[in-house]
């Protein structure tokens, strides 16, 4: 037994204690040994980089394996057990892919051809350097919105929106005029070599490789704790408010109208208010064509998710609807007859690769800031969500490499900023996706459009691709009616949700985003400033602990108060847990020690006056009433951290308290906060049994201490 305790560093000097009539026997205590730890910072380093620099065959196929898990997982892929559940769900998520992609081209401010390269090389990619097998990474909706939004302002800057409209012919003229343009107050002259359409996913690519750069980092230097600022509220209602300000971007394809679109402050509004100045230009045959589509897809998406678990794989509604209106556009000959807007000409093929315009990188280094971090939180958090679900390990610094390249690679290929989508990777899931191989799939999809299809979406209108974008926006949209029990569950994390969503929508969403995170981070703090401080009592017969208000039957000991406060203790609660403490026992000693001295003083003058001039030496004797309690033990299980401020309190606590004859103990601190305490020389070498590894242990002493029960001990 001694052994034993010696191999656990405890010193059991003394039994546990006994409970008898109810109240807890005299006893002594156990004393625990801290580990030593290594204090050489310069061994520690050493130690480090020899570890990293290492360089064996093992840990050089384990780097490579880790950097590519392509190479680990495929050589081991059971072709018989999964090659059918991924060609099913990479098949469907293709289809599905293909209208979406095209669709989410427009919310990026580019042309539809791009959006089908992104969705192609972002399923590629993700195959070679991703570690979940369930998640879809492509176009996701809120991230075209921030990517069409920094397009637009770039293309505006240029002076593009001067010029009129000039088709795209994509391969062969993509030089289509010169023309000088001046960048603000700095006067500075942009050649342009390109026209509208080309110098848009210019921008965008350059945004994407930024992007892509800012998450490989992240991923380098192992920063992915950044996510953790982005709770699971925050996340959801900065996408819900976003896509209010999708919904509204959309509008003027609905009807048919030609109107700029809105940046910056106020968008959201400013869009509505030229969508009602210009309503009387609506075009009744997009108007017509938009009802249609609606019609079709709400209620086909409802009959998807209600029937999803008899289902084998979703209907196809929104490449049904994108063929049908094709068709329709073509054959009505829409577009002449009516003036309806439409997709034009998608080539087949693949453009020559093309580096990022490196001179727009300080225009868009920072939107590109929030754009990766947003990126990499939903491709983070989705892979972890489906991993644990499934019985499997991501790994997150591998999957913002992951994430980083799918956006560092496409965009020398002329595509945009990709992440995971929520609403694919439940398709890719519910339809028996087992590997990442799902992704080729998709992506061979993709490319069979790329190569052979794309041109027949000639006559597709735009309106029909506004309608595929707002429907798909209902599962954000339903998010309110989820209000009433994320209410009940947590106010502030509902708070929380309505700033953001509310500064997302109505302001920007790279304000809103900024907004909501500090703002989140205001609750946290505002949270430690007002914590819970009770007063706690013992369950007869036991060792147990609980706030006196919170339990029925508990008990006390007269002449001690056990109080635990339930936050750390830093410079912006200080005076929280001091007023908290003095108000939970019901004595401050600075006014006990204020009212000894008046009575003091008092005394004296009185003993003076009955003197009657006598010069003798006058005794002053201190009257005080006593005290109910000579002992505050302070359960500090709930304090995580102590700063320089926190000790001091802690300091003056004990010394005021001392001064009037009361003790402090602290109990059950955790070790961070013990070494906090010893290195702030909160107590003397000979003063060590002021900390106790639980409440029980540390009443045990004060009652010891104190001579209760005829147990007193002089050297407890």
């Amino acid at each position: 037994m001694a052994a034993e305790a010696e191999v656990n560093h405890v010193h059991p000097t003394f039994e546990l204690a006994e409970i008898s009539d109810g109240k807890p026997k005299c006893r002594p205590r156990i004393i625990l040994e801290p580990l030593p730890r290594p204090t050489s910072f310069k061994a520690y380093v050493r130690n480090k980089v020899r570890k990293a620099c290492s360089c064996t065959p093992a840990r050089a196929k384990d780097q490579l394996t880790s950097f590519l898990p392509v190479l680990k997982w495929l050589p081991k892929y059971n072709l018989k057990e999964n090659i059918l559940g991924d060609l099913m769900s990479g098949l469907i998520v293709g289809i599905l892919l293909v209208p979406q992609s095209i669709a989410y081209s427009l919310l990026a401010g580019q042309e539809p051809i791009y959006g089908l390269y992104t969705s192609f090389f972002a399923s590629i990619i993700y195959f070679l350097f991703g570690t979940s097998r369930h998640i879809s990474v492509g176009i996701f909706g809120v991230l075209c919105l921030m990517i069409g939004e920094v397009v637009d302002r770039e293309v505006h800057k240029a002076g593009f929106d001067l010029e009129p409209s000039v088709p795209s012919s994509y391969h062969s003229d993509m030089a289509v005029y010169v023309a000088n343009s001046t960048l603000g107050p700095v006067n500075q002259t942009l050649q342009v070599l390109c026209d509208r359409s080309c110098y848009a996913i210019t921008v965008g690519a350059t945004v994407t490789f930024i992007a892509g750069v800012y998450q490989v980092a992240m991923g380098f230097f192992q920063v992915g704790f950044v996510s953790v600022y982005l709770s699971d509220s925050l996340l959801s209602g900065f996408v819900t408010g976003a896509s209010f300000t999708i919904l509204t971007s959309q509008v003027k394809y609905l009807l048919g109208l030609d109107i700029p679109r809105s940046n910056g402050i106020g968008s959201l509004i400013t869009t509505w208010i030229n969508v009602f100045k210009n309503i009387h230009k609506t075009n009744f045959c997009d108007l017509c064509t938009s009802c249609l589509c609606l019609l079709v897809l709400i209620p086909t998406k409802e009959l998807n998710e209600r029937f999803k678990s008899k289902l084998k794989a979703p209907l196809p509604t929104e490449l049904l609807v994108v063929v049908a209106a094709t068709l329709a556009s073509h054959y009505g000959r829409l577009e002449e007859k009516y003036g309806s807007s439409v997709s034009g000409h998608i080539p087949t093929g693949f453009l020559p690769p093309q580096p990022p315009d490196w001179n727009l990188i300080p225009s868009v280094a920072v939107d590109a800031l929030a754009i990766a971090i947003i990126g990499f939180a939903i491709t983070v958090s989705l892979s972890e969500m489906f991993a644990k679900k499934h019985g499997y390990t991501v790994k997150a610094n591998q999957e913002m490499y992951a994430i980083g390249f799918c956006n560092i690679i496409p965009s020398f290929f002329h595509c945009f900023t990709t992440s995971a989508a929520l609403a694919k990777t439940l398709v890719k899931e519910s339809t028996g996706c087992r590997t990442q191989v799902s992704g080729v799939v998709t992506g061979s999809v993709i490319l069979l459009v790329l190569l052979v299809i794309a041109p027949l979406f000639y006559s597709l209108q735009k309106c029909v691709l506004g309608v595929i974008t707002i429907v798909n926006l209902r599962g954000a949209l339903r998010k309110f009616g989820e209000l009433p029990q994320m209410w009940r569950l947590s106010k502030v994390d509902t708070t929380i949700w309505v700033v953001t969503m509310l500064s997302s929508a109505l302001i920007s969403t790279e304000l809103g985003l900024l907004i909501g995170v500090c703002f989140s981070l205001l609750c946290v703090i505002v949270r430690t400033q007002k914590p819970e401080g009770q007063l706690l009592g013992y369950v007869p017969e036991s060792e147990i602990y609980e706030p006196l208000l919170a339990y029925r039957d508990l008990q006390t000991m007269p002449s001690i108060r056990v109080f635990r406060f339930e936050a750390p203790i830093y410079y912006a609660n200080k005076e929280t847990f001091k007023s908290m403490l003095y108000k939970q026992t019901g004595v401050n000693p600075l006014w006990v020690l204020a009212a000894k001295r008046k009575a003091e003083k008092q005394k004296f003058h009185e003993e003076m006056a009955n003197a009657n001039g006598n010069q003798a030496a006058v005794s002053v004797e201190l009257i005080a009433q006593p005290l109910e309690f000579h002992t505050i033990v302070i359960d500090c299980c709930a304090v995580q951290f102590l700063d320089t401020a926190g000790i001091h309190t802690l300091k003056e606590v004990r010394k005021d308290y001392g001064e009037i004859g009361v003790q402090v103990l602290l109990a059950q601190c955790s070790p961070s906060v013990r070494d906090s305490l010893n290195r702030g020389n909160y107590a003397k070498k000979e003063e060590k049994n002021l900390l106790f590894h639980s409440v029980h242990q540390a009443v045990e002493y004060a009652l010891s201490a104190y001579g209760q029960n005829g147990c007193y001990d002089s050297e407890a």
